[in-house]
C-alpha cells in the first residue's frame, strides 16, 4: 500500500484520531478567544469610545481573517484528498500555489488599510473619537496583515497532514504575546488598569492593541513556517522556477470561494447590525454587540476547532474510498459540537451581567446587554448541527452548500429581521433574530446534507471503521 495511504486519517480509531487532532486546534482556539475577549477587555478599560471602535472595524477585520481561512480550507480540502489518494506531486502543488496566493490577497488588504480604513469606520458612526480610534486600529490590523496570512496557510498545511499538535504552539504563542504586550501598548505610565497603576506604557489606546495584535501574528507565523519546513514530511516546497498553475489554484478556490463569500457575508452582517444599532440606538448597544460577538467566540471558535480536525478526516476517507470512517467522523464530531454549544448558552443564560462586566459594564450597558446576550445565546442550542454539516460541505468540496446556508441566514433572514424590529424603537427585539436566523439555517443544513448523502456520500465504498 502506498506509504500516504497509510497515514493515521486512514487506520487510527475515527474518536480517537478526531480528538487527537481537533484537541490541539481546540486549545490553541480557546487561546485565540482569549485574547479576542482580553484586547476588547483592556480597551473597555481604557476608553469606551476604544471599545466601539473595535466592533466598528470588526466587519473589515472579519473579512480580512475570511479571505485568509477560506482560501485555506479550499487549501485543506484539495491537499487532504490528494494525501488520501496517494498523489505526492499534487500535494506539493498546492501547498506551493497556497503561499502564493496568500501573498497576492495580502496585497490587496495592504491597499484597504492604506486608503480605505477611515471611510470604511464613518460609514458606520458619526461619533468623531470613535473614527479615529477605529481607523487607526484598522489600518495597522490591514497592513501588517501578512503575518495572519503566513500563519493561517502553513498551519493549514500541517493539519491536513494530520500535525496539528503544532497549531497549538504557534496559535498559543501568537496569543500569548498579544496578551502580554496589549497593556504596555495600550495604557499609559500611571493610568490604571483594574485597580493598578500602570508603571510605564505607551498610551497608544485602539491603535496599540492592533500593534500588540500583529506582532504576535508575525511571531506565530515564523514558528509555522518554521514547523512546516522541519516537522512536515509529506509535503515539500519548492519556489524555484514557479509558476502559478491555474487549474491547481482553481481546485483550491472551489472550495476557498464559497468560504471566503461566506465570510464576507459575515462581514456585510456586522456591519450592518452595526448601522442598525447606532443609527436607531446608541454607540452603546452597538457596543453590546461587539462584546456578544467578542464572547461568543468562546463558544464557536474550539467548536470550530473540532470540524477542523473532522475537515482533512473526511476528506482523507473520501479519497481513500471509505464511508463508514466518514460518517463516523460526523457522528462523534455532531455530538461532541452540540454537547459544547449546549454548554455556552447555559453560560449566557445564567451568568450574563457577570461577564458583560468584564467590560467595564456600567448600568445602562448591562440593560442592553443582558437580554441580548441571554436571546441570541438561544440559538446556540441549533448553530452546532449546522456547524458540523458545514465542515461535512467544505471537506467533499460543496462550500457552495455553506456560502448558500450563510447567505440566507446573514443575508435573507437576519439583517431583515433586525432592521423591521428596530422599527419598534426597542432594542431588545432586534437580539431575537438571531434564533430566528439560526433556525432557518439548520432546516437548510439538514435539506443539503440529505442531498449530499444520496448523491455523493451513499456512493461511496463502504470500507471499514
Amino acid at each position: 500500500m502506498n506509504e500516504l495511504k497509510q497515514n493515521k486519517m486512514g487506520t487510527m480509531p475515527v474518536g480517537k484520531l478526531l480528538f487527537s487532532m481537533a484537541a490541539p486546534m481546540i486549545l490553541s482556539m480557546l487561546v485565540q478567544a482569549l485574547y479576542n475577549v482580553v484586547d476588547s477587555v483592556y480597551i473597555a478599560h481604557y476608553d469606551p469610545n476604544a471599545l466601539a471602535a473595535l466592533t466598528y472595524a470588526f466587519p473589515m477585520q472579519n473579512l480580512l481573517i475570511g479571505s485568509a481561512t477560506g482560501m485555506a480550507v479550499g487549501l485543506n480540502a484539495v491537499l487532504s484528498r490528494s494525501l488520501g489518494q496517494g498523489d505526492r506531486d499534487k500535494v506539493n502543488a498546492a501547498a506551493t500555489n497556497g503561499v502564493f496566493m496568500a501573498g497576492v490577497t495580502y496585497a490587496v488588504f495592504l491597499m484597504i488599510g492604506l486608503f480605505l480604513a477611515r471611510p470604511f469606520i464613518a460609514m458606520q458612526t458619526d461619533t468623531p473619537e470613535v473614527i479615529e480610534a477605529g481607523a487607526e486600529y484598522l489600518s495597522v490590523v490591514c497592513c501588517f496583515s501578512f503575518g495572519m496570512y503566513i500563519q493561517i496557510v502553513f498551519e493549514r498545511i500541517m493539519q491536513s497532514t494530520g500535525r496539528t499538535i503544532y497549531t497549538l504552539f504557534t496559535q498559543g504563542t501568537g496569543a500569548i504575546i498579544n496578551i502580554i504586550l496589549d497593556p504596555f501598548f495600550i495604557f499609559s505610565g500611571g493610568d490604571e488598569m483594574f485597580g493598578f497603576s500602570m508603571p510605564f506604557g505607551l498610551g497608544l489606546g485602539a491603535k496599540g492593541a492592533a500593534i500588540a495584535t500583529v506582532i504576535g501574528q508575525i511571531i506565530a507565523a515564523a514558528l509555522a513556517v518554521t514547523f512546516n519546513l522541519l516537522k512536515n514530511s509529506d509535503v515539500r516546497f519548492s519556489f524555484r522556477g514557479f509558476r502559478p498553475d491555474g487549474k491547481m489554484i482553481g481546485r483550491i478556490y472551489s472550495v476557498g470561494i464559497p468560504s471566503m463569500l461566506m465570510m464576507g457575508i459575515g462581514s456585510i452582517m456586522t456591519g450592518g447590525m452595526n448601522i442598525i444599532l447606532s443609527r436607531r440606538f446608541s454607540d452603546m448597544a452597538a457596543s453590546v454587540f461587539g462584546v456578544y460577538f467578542k464572547l461568543q467566540s468562546f463558544v464557536f471558535m474550539p467548536a470550530f476547532g473540532l470540524n477542523n480536525g473532522a475537515v482533512p478526516i473526511i476528506a482523507f476517507n473520501w479519497g481513500a474510498g471509505n464511508r463508514k470512517r466518514m460518517l463516523r467522523t460526523v457522528r462523534i464530531a455532531a455530538c461532541a459540537v452540540v454537547s459544547y454549544m449546549l454548554l455556552g448558552c447555559l453560560t449566557m443564560q445564567c451568568f450574563p451581567g457577570t461577564l458583560l462586566r468584564l467590560f467595564r459594564a456600567d448600568e445602562s450597558m448591562l440593560a442592553i446587554g443582558i437580554p441580548a446576550l441571554r436571546t441570541i445565546s438561544l440559538s446556540f442550542l441549533l448553530a452546532g448541527l449546522s456547524v458540523v454539516s458545514i465542515a461535512v460541505f467544505n471537506a467533499m468540496g460543496k462550500g457552495i452548500y455553506a456560502m448558500l446556508v450563510s447567505m440566507c441566514r446573514q443575508l435573507v433572514v437576519l439583517l431583515p429581521c433586525a432592521y423591521l424590529f428596530s422599527l419598534s424603537g426597542v432594542v431588545s427585539r432586534v437580539w431575537w433574530s438571531f434564533p430566528l436566523a439560526e433556525l432557518m439555517s439548520f432546516a437548510l443544513c439538514t435539506v443539503f446534507f440529505i442531498r449530499l448523502y444520496r448523491s455523493i456520500i451513499s456512493k461511496v465504498p463502504e470500507g471499514v471503521s
